[in-house]
């Protein structure tokens, strides 16, 4: 059998608040618009769910190019920008488990809000169990009560706001520069749960497109 070549996969790396989207265009957005809600229905239609499971490792395999090619100009609070951020969620997981382990456990332990408890990861949890977490949680997207998915989403980022930013704290004197990348990391993370909590609230009333 012929060995098969994929091309590389391109991953974020800890600052993937960094990556943006193309240009903004009316056809960008229309085809944006009608590709996230044909994937979406498709997937929720597939009883078996076997395309749930395909999408959800799909970054795995392809990387991020396709996706950002399609959604990553979208409105931040629309169908294919939540699906975008979600994405972006799970990868920069999977590219860094382990520091978005310590980031989310020290958000949970500094964190007086039930957002732990919403996004359902154990505690502690393991860099692995992370990683099962963000991809369950796209599951629920796929499958589930996607407003849920989304607010689990939005609870996950504000728990890991907080670790990052009790973790700039520390490292202000003796690695300023750290300091910085994790504010930033938490700043952009607060955004993307602003954002998919907005999103879920639109999902619920049928108003997200």
């Amino acid at each position: 059998m012929a060995e098969q070549f994929h091309r590389p996969v391109r991953r974020p790396s800890a600052a993937f608040d960094k990556i943006v989207g193309s240009a903004d265009s009316a056809e960008a957005m229309r085809v944006a618009n009608a590709t996230a809600s044909a994937l979406l229905s498709r997937a929720r239609a597939d009883q078996s769910g076997e395309s749930a499971e395909r999408l959800i490792a799909f970054s795995a395999d392809h990387g991020i190019d396709d996706i950002a090619e399609l959604w990553a100009g979208a409105p931040a609070v629309s169908l294919p920008g939540a699906l975008w951020r979600l994405y972006l969620l799970q990868l920069a997981i999977h590219s860094d488990a382990q520091t978005s382990a310590l980031l989310y456990e020290r958000g949970r332990i500094e964190l007086r809000s039930a957002d732990a408890a919403v996004a359902g990861a154990p505690a502690p949890a393991s860099p692995e169990e992370l990683v099962a977490l963000i991809d369950t949680i796209l599951r629920g997207v796929f499958r589930g009560d996607f407003s849920v998915a989304l607010e689990r989403a939005a609870a996950f980022c504000r728990v890991q706001v907080s670790g990052a930013t009790h973790a700039a704290d520390d490292y202000e004197v003796t690695e300023p520069g750290r300091a910085t990348d994790l504010t930033k990391r938490a700043r952009r993370l607060n955004i993307y749960a602003n954002d998919l909590s907005a999103a879920a609230a639109l999902w619920r009333v049928g108003s997200l497109t």
